[in-house]
């Protein structure tokens, strides 16, 4: 298996996952946050929908400059976001399979001013930012929820608030 066939099962599997986050976020409560120096949840949640699909765009290149992180655009609703997100994965599951392992082990270079200030292999890049980086903003996403009194989707594993899909399977077939 390619490296981007590895990468691109993971990320086919944890999809569905990050979209029921998506769809849990309250309509009115876009605007929404936790802190003056916190993005809103709508924010938030647009970040989370276009992340992978900027990631992979991203890794098309040889490098890229980060985005200015403090004008995160506001979206409208909550249906801009799960749009931004169905486009975010078609731009991953077209992008991603076209990048051989020799694409994958080349150094990707992040440039700030002109200067760089990394360089990694693609396959890292990838994996840290569009996978991790994502991860770690889901999460984020989930304690947003909570405050907001929404349910909180399992993940990996249990919320409290439900079980994960394979375990609910299990309890079908048990019962």
């Amino acid at each position: 298996m390619s490296i981007a066939e590895f990468l691109l099962a993971e990320f086919e599997a944890q999809a569905p996952i990050t979209r029921e986050y998506l769809a849990r976020l309250p309509e009115d409560k876009l605007t929404w946050k936790p802190h003056e120096k916190s993005m809103t949840a709508g924010q938030l949640a647009l970040h989370l929908a276009t992340v992978p699909g900027g990631i992979a765009r991203a890794a098309q290149g040889e490098s890229m400059s980060p985005p200015n992180v403090p004008s995160y655009p506001q979206p409208a609703s909550r249906d801009e976001v799960l749009k931004a997100f169905e486009e975010s994965v078609a731009t991953v599951k077209s992008l991603l399979p076209a990048m051989n392992d020799a694409m994958m082990n080349s150094t990707w270079r992040l440039v700030i001013d002109g200067k760089e200030v990394m360089a990694i292999p693609r396959e890292q890049f990838l994996r840290n930012i569009m996978l991790n980086h994502w991860y770690q903003h889901r999460g984020q996403f989930s304690v947003y929820l909570r405050l907001l009194g929404a349910p909180v989707p399992a993940s990996w594993g249990p919320s409290a608030d439900e079980m994960p899909a394979f375990l609910r399977a299990k309890e079908t077939v048990a019962a």
